[in-house]
């Protein structure tokens, strides 16, 4: 039997895609077979697709970095023929084959089975981006960083993450402040739950070192200039969790806030988070995000239109979560 997939092969310094049609041999090693229902196109899979960033590293290889769908085949101990699966991270995209493809295999170690109250699709509309904003709320709670403590700052706020992130701190009560390029995106923010909104140029220049106090706590996925100005301007023991790179990955910034205001800065990983974690962190999804906020930010897109989407990304064309339908 043969399957569908997106395929990425290098030429050159060239990157590009075709589907393609495989079989099983042509997956990796792994000791659980998945039927891929759902991936999801998320910035770092833009990257991929695109070649605008080295995180494929070994070519050909199937892109998509999460996958959901049914086991159907299983030497694991922890999984069985029928479970819902979701994959985040791990190797998927760099390494090992990824999701945009109609089956995976993979080491068992790498899955989580799927929360019930959520479908596949549902999994992947939250995503390695939703997964990923979880872990950040989580970072501010283990800082000490309750509602009652001030605003949180959401940067990069309609991109999937700073989406999902907004959903679930509004639902948590925290008031929240989106800093957005596209101000004509203010009804969807408002929508999800920001507070207020912000032009994100105020954050994105060169700034003071230290600066008045406005926030207690961030979630912030540019990094650069971005970062550096949220921290200087971020309250005592306040924390920012920091997880992305969109404007760039230096952070030009200084020990003041570190120093003098007893600011924490927590970086998010979600490629290689260990277990209990990731468990903890969809529980978590399951309880704390509003699925009718999920749908607003939801779109869904066929294997084929991909590269389309990822392009869009880049051009910032592209709010919230784009959910790949394997199969269409």
């Amino acid at each position: 039997m043969t399957f569908k997939a997106l395929l990425a092969t290098k030429a050159g310094e060239k990157i590009s895609t075709a589907i393609v049609d495989l079989n099983e041999r042509d997956l990796m090693p792994g000791d659980v077979t998945v039927a891929v229902e759902y991936s999801t196109v998320n910035y770092k899979d833009a990257m991929a697709v695109t070649g605008r960033g080295s995180v494929i590293r070994t070519f050909p290889l199937i892109p998509g970095i999460d996958f959901a769908g049914i086991v159907e085949a299983s030497s694991h101990s922890g999984f069985a023929v029928g479970d819902r699966v979701l994959a985040n991270g791990w190797g998927l995209s760099q390494t090992h084959h990824g999701g945009y493809s109609q089956k995976a295999r993979v080491n068992g170690d790498w899955l989580v089975k799927i929360p019930d109250v959520f479908s596949t699709k549902d999994a992947m509309a939250i995503g390695t981006a939703g997964y990923t904003a979880m872990l950040s709320v989580l970072a501010l709670e283990h800082g000490g960083i309750t509602p009652d403590r001030g605003d949180i700052l959401v940067t990069g706020a309609n991109g999937g993450a700073g989406s999902v992130a907004i959903a679930l701190l509004s639902k948590l009560g925290y008031r929240v402040i989106a800093s957005t390029g596209r101000p004509e995106e203010a009804n969807y923010l408002h929508a999800l739950g920001a507070a207020e909104i912000i032009d994100r140029r105020t954050l994105s220049e060169p700034g003071q070192p230290i600066a008045s106090e406005q926030w207690a706590g961030a979630i912030d996925s540019v990094g650069s200039h971005t970062l550096a100005n949220v921290l200087a301007q971020t309250k005592y023991r306040g924390v920012v969790a920091a997880f992305g790179l969109a404007q760039g990955a230096d952070l030009p910034a200084s020990v003041l806030p570190f120093i003098l205001r007893n600011v924490t800065l927590a970086g998010i990983d979600s490629v290689n988070a260990p277990q209990d974690m990731r468990l903890q962190a969809w529980s978590r999804l399951a309880r704390d995000l509003d699925m009718d906020k999920l749908a607003r930010t939801t779109q869904e897109v066929g294997l084929a239109d991909v590269p389309r989407v990822a392009t869009e990304i880049f051009e910032g064309r592209i709010r919230g979560r784009t959910v790949v339908d394997v199969n269409q």
